[in-house]
């Protein structure tokens, strides 16, 4: 209570709070606007609770998928521009290698490739979501609507250009607001479904016994705290994944440091330090046959092979005898990802040789290991260890809702499935704010600190 009243008290952080909202209730507006001459169809909804690649590119546009809005595409060419510049960086690319090591102009430089590729890719990808919706029949287009040529160019148009808004909205939030903005956008497109899954419960569990005897409306009461405890237990699951780390206890030569300094020096290593990248990387890889099929043709959407890659389905496999027998293949490939992924951005967000290098030129070290290669080689072992437990984790809780879709516990509502991205997505980014709220309410403090001694 006492950081609510200190917060309202900080008048930047009341204005940075004010901005986010205003920003965020700008892009729900826009995501409310249908691209003119175009109306969504049932087979769009129901595909959007299929959990397929439409229903991911729905998460990342923050909601504004469902209805083919004019910020349809939303953040989601931006995140995988940003990716490829990252890999690019990564001593595979020698001018944006050498733009990573040339501080603020490097990274403003960086940014500026960031953009372009936004460009280029949301024009590919805003052409293939038209052709997979048209081939789907998950839009329908006005008797007045163009043909040909003018037809796409229209649609492109209008799609990257609201794709382009909701980066620079986005970008508006980071320097203005609370939080990273792009993040703070899927943010608020995860969160808005949160309201509809309890009413879902609700209704399941509550309303439709209240006609019914008591001993089914105690049931349905009993379920449905069930739920609600299932759900709280899931978000502090995450939550102290997220918050796990493994401390290494690092000393500087020189500093003359004692012992209580000493123990407050020290490595975090993030269990999950890979944060959901690896799980939207494996859903776009493992969703792409479906739009590459999709945008083809209609009919190659529907080939029954293209079923091993959802994950929310069981595979028919053949017959043995009279043995009939079904496996999760597309669930099984989505855990085996995910676990690969999560290791590949944990070596790539932390480089135990150049964080070595960096130790040698600090004149820090790691108690009882040799400084150079011994300290990489020791790094990147205790990183794979706690890596490990992170993508087990990660897997585990991507997972959960098709294994709950699979196992039949809810039924045909499938919504009511808990955990995956969106739940990663929304206790992540309310942890960086917490953050952002807590330094700066720090920094007040010590203003105010200094202005006493003064």
């Amino acid at each position: 209570m006492k950081k609510f009243v200190s917060i309202f008290k900080n008048k930047e952080i009341v204005n940075r709070i004010f901005f986010t909202i205003m920003i965020l209730f700008i892009i729900r507006i826009g995501a409310a606007i249908t691209v003119p001459g175009i109306s969504a169809t049932n087979e769009l909804k129901n595909a959007l609770n299929s959990g397929n690649a439409i229903a991911l590119m729905d998460l990342l546009g923050g909601g504004a998928l469902s209805n083919f809005s004019v910020f349809a595409l939303g953040v989601s060419p931006y995140i995988t521009a940003q990716i490829i510049i990252s890999l690019l960086s990564k001593d595979v690319l020698p001018a944006l290698t050498e733009l990573s090591k040339q501080g603020e102009y490097g990274r403003k430089k960086q940014e500026m490739a960031t953009r372009y590729l936004t460009l280029l890719l949301g024009a590919v990808q805003a052409y293939g979501i038209i052709k997979t919706m048209e081939n789907n029949n998950y839009i329908k287009f006005g008797a007045a609507f163009p043909t040909g040529f003018w037809r796409y160019a229209y649609l492109v148009l209008i799609m990257v250009g609201g794709a382009m808004l909701v980066m620079w909205l986005g970008d508006q939030i980071t320097e203005k607001g609370l939080g990273n903005g792009i993040s703070v956008v899927i943010f608020a497109g995860c969160v808005r479904s949160m309201p509809i899954q309890i009413s879902t419960a609700w209704s399941k569990w509550i309303s439709q016994n209240m006609s019914h005897g008591s001993t089914d409306i105690i049931r349905g009461s009993f379920q449905f705290v069930l739920y609600i405890l299932m759900f709280l237990f899931i978000i502090s699951f995450v939550v102290f994944i997220e918050l796990a780390r493994r401390k290494i206890p690092v000393q500087h030569a020189g500093k003359g440091q004692n012992a209580s300094m000493a123990k407050a020096s020290f490595l975090p290593l993030k269990v999950n330090s890979s944060g959901v990248m690896p799980i939207i990387f494996s859903s776009s890889i493992l969703t792409a046959p479906s739009v590459i099929a999709s945008f083809i043709s209609a009919e190659a959407a529907e080939a029954q092979w293209l079923q091993i890659f959802n994950y929310s389905v069981l595979y028919k496999m053949p017959d043995i005898g009279n043995f009939s027998w079904s496996m999760p293949w597309g669930l099984i490939i989505y855990t085996i990802l995910n676990l690969a992924f999560a290791f590949f951005y944990a070596q790539m967000e932390i480089d135990p040789e150049k964080m070595a290098e960096n130790f040698q030129k600090n004149g820090s070290y790691i108690p009882g290991i040799r400084p150079g290669k011994e300290t990489a080689r020791y790094v990147s072992k205790i990183l794979n260890r706690v890596t490990c437990i992170g993508a087990i984790a990660l897997a585990f809780i991507a997972a959960l809702p098709p294994i709950l879709v699979l196992s039949g516990v809810f039924g045909n509502q499938s919504n009511l499935a808990i955990g995956g991205t969106g739940l990663i997505i929304i206790v992540g980014v309310a942890l960086e704010v917490n953050s952002q709220i807590d330094g700066l309410l720090a920094g007040k403090s010590f203003e105010q600190v200094q202005g006493v001694r003064l």
